[in-house]
């Protein structure tokens, strides 16, 4: 198409060119015999066969046309359809101009992206999921998948491995002083329904029953555990 195109433009130049000494008789003498031979090919052929570049050079020539004189000339298509035509080269012509230079999404700006890794070199333990918490808490936005693959190309491990203890050696080393508390479910022999509030010391796995009742509530339980403190001082 990039070549028949200017090939076609080329072509009706010449052919302008050489209408320019003719008269209008015989301008109109031709006109005549071309549409003579185009209703004959018209009965011969039932659906003509068009390439892009005739029909961009088609619209070229008769958008310009009112609707009225353009249903008035012996065409091998419907005016509708030739318009419809120049319709589709504007689209596609305003579409190929916005089109932006560099597919994807715009880069992140670098004051953003300087941050990002001055956030990750103060701090070696945070993930790009916390940095990103840390950026929409300063209310930028960039998505988590940014972050990570800003740290990635500047050779940062976007989810590093945590220095601190994990949670089984927290507990180990925590114990003496976690305690772990919870209600469980029991019945009397006559049926009713009873709440125990149980504590378990984490050190010594010693088992505090704390109390019963069948209706516990904020205030009860908050006076149980007022209770354990100063029993364990």
């Amino acid at each position: 198409m990039l070549l028949r195109l200017p090939y076609l433009m080329l072509t009706s130049v010449f052919t302008f060119i050489r209408l320019l000494p003719m008269s209008d008789i015989d301008k109109n003498i031709e006109i005549l015999t071309l549409r003579h031979q185009l209703a004959i090919l018209q009965r011969q052929i039932d659906k003509p066969r068009l390439t892009r570049s005739d029909r961009a050079f088609l619209a070229a020539l008769l958008h310009r046309l009112p609707r009225p004189q353009l249903r008035q000339l012996h065409l091998i298509v419907s005016p509708d359809t030739v318009l419809r035509w120049h319709h589709d080269l504007l689209r596609r012509h305003h579409a190929k101009i916005s089109r932006p230079k560099r597919p994807g999404r715009p880069p992140t700006i670098r004051s953003i992206q300087a941050l990002i890794l001055r956030l990750a070199r103060e701090n070696p333990n945070w993930g790009y999921r916390r940095i990103h918490g840390e950026l929409a808490a300063l209310e930028i936005k960039v998505a988590p998948s940014t972050v990570w693959e800003i740290l990635q190309a500047h050779g940062i491990e976007p989810a590093p491995q945590r220095d601190h203890q994990t949670w089984a050696g927290f507990l180990r080393s925590q114990a003496h002083a976690i305690l772990a508390a919870d209600f469980f479910e029991t019945r009397t022999l006559t049926g009713a329904r009873l709440y125990v509030f149980a504590v378990i010391e984490h050190a010594t796995r010693r088992i505090h029953i704390m109390g019963t009742t069948a209706h516990p509530t904020a205030a009860w339980t908050m006076q149980l555990a007022r209770n354990l403190v100063m029993d364990l001082q």
